[in-house]
């Protein structure tokens, strides 16, 4: 029987794909077959990130009154919060309700030490991140073995026993808080760029973490977790790390805002806090540290803009977020893999 042989690269009915055809093709991620958009190339654009930066380092030329430089300051501190809760839900995909009692060990920590021991705030960050590592260990070592709605609920409730034990403890100074926390610097337009910088450095180490092997591995866990193990991949050590990581992000963030508002109590580390970050987070594109950064701002700038409308503003936040998330799910600033052959 003659048969006629196939040009090399043509696809059999086996499906199987010549290699002329795989030397030629571009792997991408199944539902973003279609070329990329002007706008879609605009977000990759790699000065985007400066861009950003220069937008706020420049704000404060443009408005520099005291409530404005506040409304700013609690803004970067929200990005940093959102990139550090990046890290958990956006690579590893741990749905964290909890992550607010990172952000109140941190801000306790810094307060105690300097009000008690009369020492300057930035000498407290280095037992700052040695109490959020202890404490990223500690809650996440016995819940990280947990999955999906599990896991939710667990960090939920570690987030409210931190925050009760705060407001029960005399160290702490139960429900008055701690008052009195030193500034990093005294003028708030100096004390902005100061947490610009940090915010800043600590965006930059979390992209860096996402594209390490580390981050790869939190990927990886995200997509399958069973494929993961059975690759090679100790799930549970890659978890634990990413745990850490967020709360050391947390941390940091929480002694930026002591210095702020000099006075810290239980009643700025609720529920709600945590809900925002995580909104903040799924509104920017989970895993997207560009896509964080502006949801975050947008997170903290939209109720400042609506305050006009007084007790209707949460309303309408409410319902402007539902309709851009029914419109695009995906985020405002999706995370985009690039496969390679």
């Amino acid at each position: 029987m003659n048969e006629t042989a196939e040009p090399s690269g043509a696809t059999g009915s086996s499906g199987v794909t010549g290699p002329s055809e795989a030397a030629g093709t571009k792997v991408r991620r199944r539902g973003t077959d279609r070329p990329p958009s002007r706008a879609s190339k605009l977000l990759q654009n790699r000065w985007a990130g400066i861009a950003g930066l220069l937008i706020a380092l420049l704000a404060p030329f443009v408005n520099a009154t005291p409530y404005a430089l506040s409304v700013m300051t609690s803004a970067a501190i929200a990005v940093m919060l959102a990139a550090g809760l990046n890290i958990v839900v956006g690579y590893c995909g741990l749905l964290d309700l909890g992550y607010v009692a990172f952000f109140a060990v941190g801000a306790y920590t810094s307060g105690v030490l300097a009000t008690r021991f009369d020492l300057p705030l930035l000498a407290t960050v280095p037992a700052v991140l040695v109490v959020t590592v202890v404490a990223g260990i500690v809650i996440g070592a016995p819940t990280l073995r947990l999955r999906s709605d599990y896991l939710a609920i667990v960090t939920l409730g570690f987030g409210e026993i931190i925050r009760i034990t705060a407001n029960n403890l005399d160290v702490t100074g139960g429900p008055s808080g701690i008052y009195g926390i030193p500034h990093l610097v005294e003028h708030p337009a100096a004390f902005y760029y100061v947490t610009v910088a940090v915010v800043s450095l600590a965006v930059l180490g979390a992209a860096r973490l996402g594209r390490s092997r580390l981050g790869r591995a939190w990927r990886f866990v995200r997509e399958d977790e069973d494929a993961a193990e059975a690759m090679g991949v100790h799930t549970y050590r890659v978890k634990l790390a990413a745990y850490i990581a967020g709360a050391v992000w947390g941390g940091l963030a929480g002694v930026l805002f002591a210095a702020q508002l000099s006075a810290i109590s239980p009643g700025s580390f609720t529920f709600l806090s945590s809900a925002l970050v995580l909104m903040a987070v799924v509104l920017g594109g989970m895993g997207s540290v560009p896509g964080v950064v502006v949801g975050a701002v947008v997170i903290s700038i939209l109720p400042e803009i609506l305050r006009d409308l007084a007790d209707y503003r949460f309303f309408l936040f409410g319902v402007l977020l539902i309709v851009f998330m029914l419109l695009r799910p995906q985020g405002i600033w999706p995370a985009r893999s690039r496969e390679v052959p």
